[in-house]
């Protein structure tokens, strides 16, 4: 990355820091709409009429679903129309949504309110890497996301103690109330601050074959949809565990007090990884940090689920183990992202649509699929875990032909 592009950006016309802030002030929108929650959810469901424990998971599980479903939409509109446009077409979107979900009164309301806040912030996923991609390319992409999934991950960290905390002076609704006020601010932020990134000669139409080639490429580009699918599979077992993190605490442990405090820290260790990636991607090359990481994260969780199965399980290797596949998804995600995008610049909207639909509903199901399968014990959660991290392993040995660690010829 030259000296020029750590000032001022020739598209985003921010400085580099202040660039890489906004992205993941916009990133973060999204985690702190999952995590701020969780420590709520009992309350929220007891308000609401809901019955059945897992039946809580309903309440993260239907944003994730609007929140993947319409990313198919948002980059092809933005291909179109523009980056900015759409952006803040659904941060108008989210905001609205979070307003609404602060007075449902019911459980159905409730449930229409977070599939419509997941759509709006659906925006803010495609169109972070769109924007990303229109600016960065190979190594530097991949380095600008790991700087802005430092920043983005902070957000775990703090959300269910954000939430906890306005627990403490506020009725639950209020968690909604603080996601309007920050989705307002960061849409101020984007209005004020970033221009448009698109260059107007890659503006395209609306028209079904150009939508159909792109859509065609991107499905057909090996690497591309092997690292896509590679991706869903490691969300599934993250999704998974945010879905059964408040009972995994409460129910099995018995340590409600101890919620927050570790789920900070594991997220701690997963922005940790984030930021060495940042550090190491450029020497060692993308392949090379994920796939190595990958087969840690297979390792950890294999060995998870055996002592949970055993019957050795304690809230203190529970933690431990989910500290260390954490930081090694930290090491797989921004390389994963960014190796699925790379050779797609010339339709980075559409592909950035496609990717975010496909990770973001495949890993929705995987974790809900795992979270419902929640009966008193870790045993579900853990298999689950180290299942998704073996077919995230198949499927890059076959997006790879059999071969990992090295890239094919003139690859990065």
């Amino acid at each position: 990355m030259t000296d020029a592009s750590l000032t001022a950006g020739p598209r985003h016309g921010m400085r580099f820091r202040f660039f890489v802030a906004l992205m993941a002030a916009l990133m973060a929108a999204n985690a702190l709409a999952i995590d701020s929650m969780l420590p709520a959810l009992p309350q929220m469901a007891e308000a609401l009429g809901v019955a059945g424990a897992n039946d809580r998971q309903w309440i993260i599980t239907a944003y994730l679903l609007g929140f993947g479903s319409a990313q198919i939409v948002y980059g092809t509109v933005s291909d179109r129309f523009g980056r900015r446009p759409v952006l803040l077409f659904g941060l108008v979107v989210y905001v609205a949504a979070s307003i609404a979900a602060a007075f449902a009164g019911s459980f159905e309301t409730m449930m229409v309110a977070r599939v419509v806040q997941g759509l709006g912030a659906a925006a803010t996923r495609v169109l972070v890497v769109s924007i990303v991609r229109d600016c960065y390319s190979g190594r530097d992409m991949a380095r600008v996301m790991s700087l802005a999934m430092i920043v983005f991950l902070a957000v775990p960290i703090l959300a269910p103690s954000i939430g906890q905390a306005i627990l403490l002076i506020a009725p639950w609704r209020w968690i909604f109330g603080v996601l309007t006020i920050f989705g307002a601010l960061v849409m101020l932020w984007v209005i004020l601050s970033l221009r448009e990134t698109q260059s107007p000669e890659d503006r395209k139409p609306i028209e079904f074959a150009t939508v159909v080639a792109a859509f065609r490429t991107t499905l057909t580009t090996r690497l591309a949809v092997g690292y896509m699918l590679a991706m869903a599979f490691v969300l599934g077992g993250l999704f998974g565990f945010i879905n059964s993190a408040q009972q995994v605490f409460v129910d099995v442990f018995h340590a409600p007090e101890w919620f927050t405090t570790i789920f900070a820290l594991i997220a701690m260790f997963m922005a940790a990884a984030s930021l060495l990636n940042a550090r190491i991607v450029g020497r060692l090359g993308m392949r090379r940090v994920s796939h190595g990481a990958l087969l840690a994260y297979i390792g950890l969780t294999v060995a998870h689920a055996l002592v949970a199965w055993c019957g050795y399980e304690s809230l203190w290797s529970f933690a431990a183990f989910q500290a260390g596949a954490m930081f090694c998804f930290g090491l797989v995600a921004p390389n994963f992202g960014a190796m699925a995008m790379d050779p797609l610049g010339h339709v980075a909207g559409t592909a950035s649509s496609v990717q975010g639909f496909v990770t973001t509903i495949g890993g929705a199901l995987l974790g809900f699929y795992i979270g419902q399968h929640f009966d008193g014990t870790v045993v579900p959660l853990t298999l689950g875990f180290a299942l998704c991290g073996l077919v995230a392993l198949a499927i890059v040995l076959v997006a790879e032909k059999g071969r990992l660690f090295r890239p094919a010829a003139g690859r990065h």
